[in-house]
């Protein structure tokens, strides 16, 4: 049996899960890729620190260099996240012409671009199934299954936190703060959970899944995004009385060749599969004009389920026969170029929940600012006084299909008028016709 060595750079949640598959799958690693693969060197910060798995101190080192120079190892494991120094390390990696495998969702997003044609020009391999939905494997599964499919739409449930989050203020009645606690708790949400709560994960994620679906080039600031910090328990009780529920949903859909690109919370009925994908889970539902609808669902994180993605990762290298000189498998993500469409400029359907002025004739007022801005009303709830005034009352508006530009300029002439105290929430509604 062949043996191949490779690095890790990193040992935290995912390099740790990365390390435990590597050596309790060993046999069927060895089976399945032709090769004993051998952790040669691991890149820490400090040697000292406790790991949470046993560990060679000898595999152990704060120096680069350590690995750069060491021509035997061949694969390179980049699991340490950030922009640098990992993309430094990555770069001189595949100047040594070492294969990269990694699961940084946050440079693929953001400078993808320079890595993929480094490889290119290298020939070397560059994997990423990891980057995007844990253990679930979409990048392949885009890469390879659907090649022969125009893919339509995309739709992702693909950050854990957040849908944890919206599952325990649906169930267990908890609101935003309550559930958030409880998600750091149980290890789901950092210390600081900006990136997930505020979308800033699922945007990257998603610029990384448009570019590979719709074969363009994707920049972040083409990806619209919302958080769910705005969400309240409220929102989630109207949209059961709806059939509904409420997702963070990361949405690409290819309209005539014009992209629309966009995260946010959205109300989806309650028998839709995306509906009932729960807790930490993640799913992506891709609509191909060939395949028609399909469906991947799994752990979208976690040290286990990521390290899976990973360690297929080194595989799917080794049953390449990374011996093979300017071997040049990087699917380029530049086939076409795409015009991208303004949030203004989707259509969907609103749910909007406004606290006003408990008299006669604000309806009407409401109805008419609304017309006049060509929005089409389907229903109008008045949910009756609010607990702390009873000279106000709350209203819920949900609307017909209608442009964002549309509803966005009813609501600020809706804040005009003396009887809208505030507009409390505004959440978009998908059917997935």
């Amino acid at each position: 049996m062949k043996k191949v060595k490779i690095a890790l750079l990193g040992l935290g949640n995912v390099g740790r899960g990365v390390w435990m598959i590597l050596n309790s799958n060993k046999e069927e690693i060895m089976k399945r890729s032709g090769y004993e693969v051998e952790v040669a060197k691991i890149l820490v910060r400090d040697i000292s620190k406790p790991r949470g798995v046993e560990v060679p101190l000898g595999l152990l080192t704060t120096d680069f260099n350590d690995i750069i120079n060491d021509d035997e190892i061949k694969i390179i494991v980049e699991v340490m996240g950030g922009i640098e120094p990992a993309r430094e390390y990555m770069i001189a990696a595949m100047d040594k012409k070492k294969h990269i495998v990694t699961a940084n969702k946050m440079l693929l997003a953001t400078g993808g671009d320079e890595l993929f044609e480094k490889a290119d020009k290298e020939g070397v391999m560059f994997n990423y199934e990891a980057s995007v939905a844990g253990g679930i494997p979409i990048i392949n599964g885009i890469n390879e299954s659907l090649t022969a499919n125009k893919v339509e739409r995309l739709y992702g449930i693909v950050n854990g936190t957040t849908n944890y989050i919206l599952t325990k203020m649906a169930f267990d009645g908890l609101d935003f703060n309550d559930a958030l606690k409880e998600a750091q708790e149980m290890g789901y949400a950092e210390a600081d959970p900006t990136s997930d709560i505020e979308g800033f994960d699922s945007q990257y994620k998603l610029a990384i899944l448009s570019s590979l679906a719709f074969g363009t080039k994707i920049k972040i600031e083409d990806v619209y995004r919302e958080g769910i910090t705005k969400i309240e328990s409220v929102d989630i009780q109207y949209a059961k009385e709806f059939k509904k529920v409420i997702k963070l949903l990361a949405i690409v859909k290819d309209n005539d060749g014009r992209l629309e690109l966009r995260v946010h919370p959205t109300m989806i009925p309650e028998n839709h599969p995306l509906a009932n994908v729960y807790d930490s889970f993640n799913a992506v539902l891709i609509k191909g004009n060939a395949v028609g609808d399909l469906m991947f669902y799994g752990r979208g994180a976690g040290d286990l389920p990521t390290g899976s993605a990973v360690v297929s990762d080194v595989v799917s290298i080794l049953r390449s026969n990374i011996e093979i000189e300017n071997l040049n498998p990087v699917v380029k993500n530049n086939l076409w170029v795409k015009e991208i469409s303004d949030i203004s400029e989707i259509d969907s359907k609103y749910y909007m929940r406004l606290t006003v002025a408990d008299r006669p004739g604000v309806l009407g007022e409401i109805s008419s600012v609304v017309g006049e801005n060509n929005v089409s009303l389907r229903s109008v709830i008045q949910k009756g006084l609010d607990v702390e005034n009873e000279n106000k009352v709350t209203i819920v508006l949900v609307t017909h299909m209608t442009k964002e530009g549309n509803i966005k300029s009813a609501i600020e002439e809706l804040y005009k008028l003396d009887a809208v105290y505030k507009i409390n929430n505004f959440i978009r509604m998908e059917d997935f016709n």
